[in-house]
């Protein structure tokens, strides 16, 4: 694997330093300038995000170190809510606060989601973007390559030569594979196997702070099995939009990805705003743009209610996602070098691993292997392979693989649509 992919950090000039708590410091602008470069250009979905944040962050640049961005992983995966929004959001907070969480995961956010509008303006003007099919076809077996190389570089970095997190490693993926769904109960029993095996607790205040993480544990599992069952009894269409898309921003685990069929539940069976084949389409659209995949809820509230549809649902995903993360992170930042708290996001942090990589096998399936002809699947197959090839020999850049994918797809498919 090529170690030296070109970052997406920003070499934005002027700053305003901020003191951070690894024993550097950087500019909250740049840091602010990296992550809108990110949301405008990092594509690849939440398993890519976050291999693409490690990259530029730990690796290339040394913003922050290892530990914190271990920490940000751990306090996304263990939260409900979108994986890469979570972690952007961490990432911001433990280098500069509530104002950096705060502008890092604006600047995260706002790129795609303007996309995302300009895109639903013209699918309500001109009706159903065929070509967006063609579209996504190329791009999605560009993504997966894009994805595994990502889930395998975060892998090595993560788990190192250490057996017993490789161990997890492979339980989560086989796990993940297998439910077809990231699993967030066992993040949570990852970190603690890890915290009794290397860390056992001893004293009251180590005790106070395994204790703290059950309690945090159970009150998430319990949370996230009673609460979507909460409905709200109005017919105002806004308020429905608020409700539902911050009830899946509050208690769905995972990746971006996992949220897709709580959308589906409450989209289009339950309320039913959209078509199967606009939910297709609005899947679609959220994977051909950068970005949290997540932004697919503002193309959803944009078909059902116009502009102030799409911009509720966005701030009812995205601000539990926010909350999650700043009000748990000064005690997560607090106790950083604590040896059970250390080992209980190691363990955590591996299971993160093994889950990204068993979801690249599940959207490698969904993707490639899910098409209507023998001869989509050889082509989609072929993309993929090709990417891998590029990303793996050549220092190129993923919005130029991407866009000769997608250009690719929109080329090809409609010829295997017909040949089919």
């Amino acid at each position: 694997m090529n170690e030296e992919q070109p970052d997406l950090a920003s070499e934005a000039g002027n700053s305003i330093p901020v003191e951070t708590n690894v024993g550097t410091s950087v500019g909250l602008w740049p840091l602010v300038g990296y992550f809108l470069k990110l949301g405008t250009l990092g594509f690849g979905g939440p398993v890519a995000l976050v291999g693409y944040m490690h990259r530029d962050l730990v690796e290339q640049r040394g913003w922050i170190d290892e530990d914190t961005y271990r920490l940000a992983l751990a306090l996304a995966q263990i939260m409900p809510g979108p994986l890469a929004a979570q972690c952007a959001i961490a990432i911001g907070y433990f280098q500069a606060g509530v104002l950096g969480a705060t502008l890092v995961g604006l600047a995260f956010v706002l790129p795609s989601f303007l996309m995302v509008i300009a895109i639903s303006m013209l699918y309500v003007a001109y009706g159903e973007l065929r070509w967006m099919q063609a579209l996504f076809y190329g791009i999605g077996a560009a993504v997966i390559a894009i994805i595994a190389i990502a889930a395998y570089r975060l892998s090595r970095s993560t788990n190192r030569r250490d057996p017993l997190l490789w161990g997890i490693f492979a339980v989560l993926a086989v796990a993940t594979i297998w439910a077809q769904a990231e699993l967030a109960e066992f993040f949570i029993l990852a970190g603690l196997l890890v915290l009794l095996v290397r860390a056992r607790p001893q004293g009251r205040k180590n005790v106070l702070v395994v204790a703290a993480l059950g309690v945090t544990a159970l009150v998430i599992a319990l949370a996230a099995y009673l609460v979507p069952q909460f409905t709200v009894g109005t017919e105002d269409v806004l308020v429905q939009i608020l409700v539902f898309f911050t009830k899946a921003g509050a208690f769905v685990f995972g990746s971006g990805l996992a949220i897709v069929p709580f959308l589906y539940q409450g989209a289009v069976l339950q309320f039913g705003w959209l078509s199967e084949r606009q939910f297709l389409d609005a899947v679609a659209v959220a994977m051909i743009t950068p970005g949290p995949v997540v932004i697919t809820v503002a193309f959803i509230g944009y078909l059902v209610a116009g502009l102030p549809g799409a911009t509720l649902a966005a701030i009812g995903i995205f601000l539990p996602v926010y909350i999650f993360t700043i009000i748990p992170a000064p005690w997560f930042m607090r106790h950083r070098d604590n040896p059970q708290l250390r080992a209980f996001v190691q363990g955590a942090t591996a299971a993160a691993t093994g889950a990204i990589t068993g979801a690249v096998i599940v959207l490698g399936q969904r993707t490639i292997l899910d098409q209507d002809t023998t001869g989509a699947v050889i082509g989609a197959g072929a993309i993929s392979l090709a990417s891998l090839g590029l990303l793996s020999r050549f220092k190129i850049s993923e919005p130029v693989l991407v866009s000769a994918a997608g250009l690719i797809g929109l080329i090809v498919w409609p010829l295997l649509q017909r040949s089919g």
